[in-house]
């Protein structure tokens, strides 16, 4: 107050002084001089002003600050303790897991034993067929000219033996009479040797007659069962999957391929010798046995677990795998189980 005071004070002025003639007075220095000072006053207080409000509102903000931090970490605990507790993985009996295919152990490409051409395929792709069951005709033209003469030739030989059979009994009677006439000397000795000749011959005629039909019946049945070749019929009970050949080709078991020639007619599969066969890396062979339950998922249902057992592992190694194949029996008969299909496995413990 004493500083205000002093340069209020000189302020004030001296009329009594005579004024100056020339040049700028010195009050009005004076006077800027205080001007400054009171500006500088105004600032400082100004500053001082403002400092506090900074303060306040540093304050103010760390306080926020905090009440959001304080909300945000209530937010996270409400969260944690409202997430659900993780669900307990349930222990699994399985020991080993591998993957490999369906196989079929009765599955046969029919084919002929004799070269020829088809003349009628009667099955298709999904049949049903059952052992005995005609599937295809090949031409049968020659084998049945050469059966009939093959029975021909029988039936000749089994005539010419009713023929000496007959020349035999006459000799027989022949012999009989020379003997009698011998008995009461009315027939020499060289007519009864002549009449025994006569029987000998005869009766060594007939066995060889009766040899000679004996081959030829071989002989028919050989042409009848080449005949019967002409028919290709199914080995055992299942179900077509592929189909071959079609009539007016030619059939011929001896081929080795290409051109127009077939080697089969069709493909049967015993659906009921389905079973499963996998490759085990031969570090965990250990861990499989015969008769160890399995359970297997087919890829295409992998819902379905299929129980299965171990029937027999194959007692060698691939060298190049390093796996050794196990052959799998399948509890179950179904449908839906097809040859060549993916399946995965899991053996169980004991």
């Amino acid at each position: 107050m004493n500083d205000k005071s002093e340069l209020l004070s000189q302020l004030k002025i001296d009329r009594s002084a005579a004024p100056a003639k020339s040049g700028t007075s010195p009050a009005i220095y004076l006077a800027a001089g205080v001007v400054v000072a009171l500006l500088g006053l105004g600032g400082g207080y100004y500053m001082t002003s403002a400092g506090d409000e900074s303060e306040d509102t540093g304050a103010s903000t760390e306080v926020a600050t905090s009440a959001r931090s304080s909300e945000t970490t209530a937010s996270s605990e409400a969260s944690t303790t409202a997430q659900p507790a993780p669900r307990a993985i349930p222990a699994s009996d399985s020991i080993l897991n591998a993957s490999g295919y369906i196989t079929a152990r009765r599955m046969a490409t029919v084919s002929a034993e004799v070269m020829g051409l088809i003349t009628d395929v009667a099955v298709e792709e999904g049949m049903t067929v059952t052992e005995g069951q005609v599937l295809a005709k090949l031409d049968d033209t020659l084998p049945s000219v050469d059966l009939r003469l093959a029975e021909a030739q029988v039936h000749v030989l089994e005539a010419r033996q009713k023929s000496a059979e007959a020349n035999l009994a006459e000799a027989k009677r022949v012999l009989k009479r020379a003997s009698e006439l011998k008995t009461n000397d009315f027939s020499s000795e060289a007519s009864v040797s002549r009449a025994q000749a006569e029987v000998d011959s005869l009766t060594a005629s007939i066995t060889g007659i009766e040899a000679d039909i004996e081959v030829a019946k071989l002989g028919a049945q050989r042409q009848r069962e080449r005949l019967a070749d002409h028919t290709i019929r199914a080995p055992f009970d299942g179900v077509v999957t592929v189909k071959n050949a079609q009539p007016g080709e030619i059939v011929s078991p001896s081929s080795a391929g290409g051109g127009f020639t077939r080697t089969g007619i069709c493909t049967i599969v015993d659906m009921t010798s389905l079973e499963i066969e996998v490759d085990v890396n031969e570090a965990y062979i250990g861990r499989v046995f015969q008769g160890q339950k399995v359970e297997a998922q087919l890829d295409a249902y992998p819902d379905w677990k299929i129980p299965a057992s171990v029937i027999a592992i194959i007692p060698t190694a691939d060298r190049a795998k390093a796996t050794v194949r196990v052959r799998i029996s399948i509890d179950t008969e179904d449908t839906r189980i097809l040859p060549d299909m993916g399946v995965k496995v899991a053996f169980m413990k004991a």
